[in-house]
């Protein structure tokens, strides 16, 4: 089934939101002092969803002002190394997380903040030690770039001194370091708004859904129709979530939304043009999942085969069901031992204590039991009585505690539904979603290597219709789906993540908006403009 994607690529901020006056304006913003800063919250401050305003123009001042530091420098201050003379260590306030993750992501790609430095070829000798090896960047030797700290701050004229060297290459990162890089740029403005990451505790899978057609007569017993065929793709997303209000609530990790998807893929190899069409593709998902999601307010969890003959009815081998295996033989067990019941003689002749004809020959065996019943140790949970040999076992019993979970054969003869795909601790509802469209902006926020990118797909609700099973009208009845990309944001750079910043700051408060009803859908309010020059 063709989606009809049409893509628009390096879209700029005030293009990619639906409405760019929710974008913090680029310029005027060097040189601001706090009182400055103050003066422009009139016109900055949105109200929220959650009741409450967006952050103060000086909140959004201080965060650019610490992503403005040179890598170099926060990292000294990361190591707790002494600044060079004549600077002073600088301070990280809020950032700091942020510098730390990508010190470490530093160990596997170069600072491309840096000017690429090579070893000296003329004179034949390296300017700095011998230590440094080619390292290469995702397996070949050409793209390693060499950087030598001391001659790299003196051709540049740069106070800083470089203090990190890659070590190793980019496809050996682990993916926790990527993870943890964007999760710490990510809250540097969700949490003034009032969201937060949330991982999910169900894996987020894309649902598609067979329509259903009518059913033969051969079938026409069990259901009213054939039965629809089910798949689904994974995805290995997080989600932006709001934060719900009732402390009660935030305290038991309850989340709402959810608002946008975060990927970060772990993919360095992108030699052939199909690499970035299945990466591209991988991206799509995440956002038909996130609209999935969101599709989900006021409705409730219905599972795939709810309601079905095999879902409900015992059935092996195509019979109708009954006893199979290890139930057979219990059954018969238990007919057996209701026939025949042992008489008291019986159970006195199988105690390995109690004496026997065969055992009381010359009276000893006797005198042996009579003793052994004499000094028994009474019968206790931690001391059970050995059935082969009438001792007291030392030690705790095999089974000291009942099982809690079903057995493996138990749990395979059970009949249920699948499992659920429902997370119990979201409240599914969509945020930010104009009331009464045909469609829903979704957002995903992408990360390959060391940088970053924001989607917004225009779904159809169409599309997520169709997904549920639900007959096509013709061919693509919902249109096409529209994606608009910014352009990628090097985090190494302090020019691109601060604009990357304020992107996502507009994104934020855009999503978190409050509308005519105080909820996060409905039609935006236009009387009010964040832009501060």
């Amino acid at each position: 089934m063709a989606l009809g994607v049409h893509v628009h690529t390096d879209v700029g901020a005030e293009d990619l939101l639906p409405d760019p006056s929710y974008v913090p304006s680029g310029t005027g913003w060097d040189g601001m002092d706090v009182d400055g800063a103050r003066a422009v919250d009139a016109t900055f401050r949105r109200p929220l969803s959650n009741g409450s305003s967006s952050p103060e123009a000086r909140v959004y001042l201080e965060r650019r002002n610490e992503l403005a530091i040179d890598n170099q420098a926060a990292f000294r201050t990361i190591k707790r190394i002494r600044a060079g003379p004549g600077s002073k260590a600088v301070r990280l306030g809020n950032c700091y997380e942020f510098f730390r993750q990508l010190d470490l992501m530093a160990t596997y790609w170069d600072d491309t903040s840096q000017p690429p430095i090579r070893y000296n070829e003329e004179d034949g000798q390296s300017p700095t030690s011998s230590k440094l090896r080619p390292v290469a960047l995702d397996g070949s030797l050409e793209q390693a770039e060499f950087a030598i700290a001391g001659a790299a701050a003196a051709q540049e004229g740069s106070q800083a001194q470089r203090t990190t060297y890659r070590t190793a290459s980019g496809s050996s990162m682990p993916p926790e370091l990527r993870h943890g890089l964007i999760t710490a740029f990510v809250k540097l403005v969700s949490y003034d708004c009032g969201c937060n990451l949330a991982t999910p505790r169900v894996e987020p899978r894309l649902h598609l859904l067979e329509p259903s057609s009518p059913s033969p007569k051969s079938e026409a017993r069990h259901a009213p129709s054939r039965l629809a065929r089910a798949s689904y793709f994974p995805s290995g997303c997080n989600f932006l979530a709001r934060v719900p209000q009732a402390r009660e609530d935030a305290r038991r990790g309850v989340m709402e939304g959810p608002l946008a998807a975060v990927s970060a893929r772990n993919i360095t190899n992108f030699s052939t043009p199909s690499d970035q069409s299945i990466d591209f593709g991988r991206e799509l998902v995440a956002a038909l999942i996130t609209a999935q999601q969101r599709a989900r307010e006021g409705q409730k969890e219905k599972r795939f085969g709810d309601g079905r003959w095999w879902a409900t009815t015992r059935r092996w081998g195509g019979a109708e069901g009954g006893p199979i295996g290890r139930e057979i033989e219990s059954i018969e067990r238990s007919e057996g031992d209701n026939n025949t019941t042992p008489s008291k003689a019986d159970n006195a002749a199988r105690s390995p204590l109690s004496p026997t004809k065969e055992n009381t020959g010359d009276g000893s065996t006797q005198k042996q039991g009579k003793e052994s019943n004499t000094n028994k140790r009474p019968q206790s949970p931690s001391h059970p009585i050995s059935p082969s040999s009438g001792l007291p076992m030392r030690g705790p019993p095999a089974n000291k505690k009942s099982r809690k979970t079903l057995g493996i054969y138990d749990n395979y003869r059970m009949v249920r539904l699948p499992s659920s795909n429902w997370d119990k601790k979201m409240r599914y509802t969509a945020i930010g979603k104009q009331p009464g469209a045909d469609f829903d902006d979704v957002f995903v926020i992408s990360s390959i290597f060391h940088h970053l990118s924001i989607l917004r797909v225009r779904v159809p609700m169409r599309l997520l219709e169709v997904f549920a099973g639900a007959p096509e009208e013709g061919t693509r009845s919902w249109e096409k789906l529209e994606v608009w990309r910014s352009p990628w944001y090097d985090l190494f750079k302090p020019q691109e993540r601060m604009e990357a910043f304020r992107l996502l700051w507009g994104l934020n408060v855009w999503l978190m908006r409050r509308t005519d009803d105080g909820e996060g859908g409905g039609s935006t309010k236009q009387d009010v403009v964040m832009k501060g020059e």
